[in-house]
């Protein structure tokens, strides 16, 4: 029986999770330069090590509602794939957990009712003792066009 690790975060009091496998790291909220023209959900992009890495308030994506920073706002870095490319994107969160070990077994598919989020965002439910972790599909999050032009905007920023 294969375990598979996921990172829990916290979104507007819902607990999400995300294959650690697309995570490279976690980093404090400290601010984000803003970007004219971006979708409402991406406040802007953040400098990692040399390079611009735009930021999503997940917050903003599923819920129509802004994030409130405080001292356990996060952002996760992770990787997605863009064509042929693989870049970094951040994702702002209220507050990262833990990470947790959910069989395959253990998660659900996405009810197809009473959820406030898109259902293509969602790769399933785990269950978790007496909760459940509602799982990520990260490549759904963004759609490809948006991505693209995102990576444009933020190469004439450097």
């Amino acid at each position: 029986m294969q375990e598979l690790q996921y990172l829990t975060f916290l979104i507007s009091e819902e607990l999400f999770g995300l294959g650690i496998l697309y995570i490279k790291e976690i980093i404090e909220f400290e601010s984000v330069t803003h970007v004219p023209m971006m979708p409402e959900y991406i406040p802007g992009v953040i400098n990692l090590r040399g390079n611009v890495v735009p930021v999503i308030d997940l917050n903003m994506r599923f819920y129509r509602k802004k994030t409130e920073t405080n001292r356990k706002t996060c952002i996760i870095i992770t990787e997605i794939k863009l064509e042929n490319e693989i870049i970094d994107v951040g994702l702002l969160v209220d507050a990262v957990n833990e990470v947790v070990d959910i069989t395959p077994e253990s998660i659900e598919e996405p009810p197809s009712f009473g959820s406030k989020i898109r259902l293509d965002f969602i790769q399933g439910l785990g269950k978790l003792e007496n909760k459940f972790v509602i799982i990520l599909k990260v490549n759904q999050i963004l759609e490809l066009s948006e991505l693209q032009s995102i990576q444009e905007s933020s190469s004439n920023v450097v």
